[in-house]
């Protein structure tokens, strides 16, 4: 498997709530025996978060892929392969469709016994453990924590910034879940994750220019048409919109004007947002914008 780059747009996000729920996730830390880590399987590298050591110190850490329903098993394996190569056992769900949840429960749960094994030898009570859910905007935390208690018990919504604040969940006598908002570093230093936070709709639209992000996404999908495991169907865009794109620059500004002539009466911008959210609506394909280098 392997990955690749493109050039990028400028883009810069970090609203005053997320610094604000850093803040407290930092004053909950202590409280926290089990960090559950969420992130996006379209981009799991640039879900994630650049502080999680710092978070975990010593604390039992439990990765989750959400979205495994939108990439192909081709990539799923590849990541997998990937992650257990790096000492990690990723766990993969849809937490939309509840596909995985089970086992992502059990793990946590598995996890508290091993605690409370050790209060237990220390002679101290056995309790729920508390774990925390974190991630970037948008990647399902949320919906997670629903489906896990089997009950829609906190906001979601495939949005971000939809969680604001911290708040305790228990799902039975075993565990504890603290909901907290989704987090991103205070500079998104590396511009080509933050291309894939923009794609995917994990940061703001208030970060980027959407026509700027369109046409990175269009280079973007040249590149991965190339790797099988990216699922990129070849000719999508002429079977979709009726116009092929040869894959340079020029063409991709030129192949915006002439789908927006089409589809949206010369509107490059709203041609712009229906192609991300296309992508976003699978309505491209089961495309992976990410797959970890050979």
């Amino acid at each position: 498997c392997v990955g690749g780059a493109v050039s990028t747009p400028n883009i810069k996000w970090y609203p005053g709530h997320i610094a604000k729920a850093e803040k407290q996730l930092s004053r909950n830390l202590d409280k926290v025996d089990l960090v559950i880590e969420v992130r996006d399987a379209r981009i799991p590298l640039a879900t994630a978060h650049p502080h999680l050591h710092r978070w975990i110190k010593g604390k039992q850490h439990l990765l989750v892929i959400n979205r495994r329903d939108m990439i192909s098993s081709e990539a799923r394996l590849c990541w997998d392969r990937w992650f257990r190569d790096q000492a990690q056992t990723p766990w993969w769900c849809d937490a939309k469709a509840g596909t995985g949840v089970k086992q992502v429960q059990h793990a946590a749960i598995r996890a508290g016994d091993q605690l409370n094994q050790r209060r237990l030898s220390r002679g101290m009570r056995p309790r729920p453990v508390r774990a925390l859910t974190l991630g970037f905007p948008n990647v399902g935390k949320s919906a997670l924590i629903n489906r896990l208690v089997r009950q829609k018990v906190v906001d979601s919504a495939r949005r971000a910034g939809v969680t604001r604040t911290l708040r305790w969940v228990r799902l039975g006598q075993d565990l504890d879940l603290l909901d907290a908002p989704g987090v991103l570093p205070p500079r998104l230093d590396d511009q080509q994750a933050a291309l894939h936070l923009a794609l995917c709709d994990d940061i703001g639209q208030a970060a980027y220019d959407v026509e700027l992000v369109a046409l990175a996404f269009l280079k973007l999908l040249s590149s991965l048409e190339k790797q099988a495991a990216a699922g990129v169907v070849s000719g999508i865009l002429g079977q979709r919109y009726g116009i092929n794109l040869a894959g340079d620059t020029a063409e991709a500004h030129a192949w915006l004007m002439a789908v927006a002539e089409r589809h949206t009466s010369g509107d490059t911008e709203r041609m712009a947002q229906r192609l991300l959210d296309d992508f976003r609506r699978e309505l491209l394909g089961h495309i992976s914008l990410e797959l970890p280098l050979s």
